[in-house]
């Protein structure tokens, strides 16, 4: 890791593949662990690719958890308007999530400030936003759950070496 001067100012530059960001749990898919180690990895590089890699991942994300839709807005709402409260999010995530669309959409597509007239750009802070509210659906939609189930398990485990019927 070292700095390089690029046009008067100094930018600090990471071995390719560096990240700061822990590897995804072991309970991820692999190829939403391959897209969302992607996405860490280029962030320090493009926050634009980090943010449209974000995008696909979450996108990956919902139609693995059953929200098919003609697109990632409206699969977002079908997320937001879940019925079952079983599936019900978190209301971290559900003030959140959207924002990963929307840095995604400026990341794909050149998107204008009305305003000032110049294409709306992704900043890091914003490409590691996303990658946080990725970290977050991955502990609602994997962690959670894998760590839930290995509990009761060994409660059952336990209630059965008892005599015991398993617990509900």
């Amino acid at each position: 890791m070292g700095l390089i001067p690029t046009e008067a100012k100094w930018q600090r530059v990471y071995p390719k593949g560096a990240s700061r960001r822990r590897s995804p749990p072991s309970e991820v898919p692999a190829v939403l662990a391959s897209d969302y180690a992607e996405a860490a990895s280029v962030l320090s590089i493009s926050p634009k690719a980090s943010a449209a890699l974000s995008r696909r991942c979450l996108q990956a994300i919902l139609r693995a958890q059953g929200y098919k839709a003609r697109d990632l807005a409206a699969e977002i709402d079908l997320l937001l308007n879940e019925a079952d409260p079983a599936k019900g999010i978190p209301s971290s995530i559900r003030d959140t999530v959207d924002a990963i669309r929307n840095f995604g959409n400026f990341s794909a597509h050149p998107i204008t400030d009305v305003t000032q007239l110049q294409v709306i750009d992704v900043d890091p802070e914003e490409a590691e936003w996303c990658l946080e509210i990725i970290e977050e659906l991955f502990q609602h939609f994997y962690v959670r759950p894998a760590e839930a189930a290995a509990r009761k398990a060994a409660l059952n485990a336990k209630l059965a070496a008892a005599g015991k019927p398993p617990a509900k």
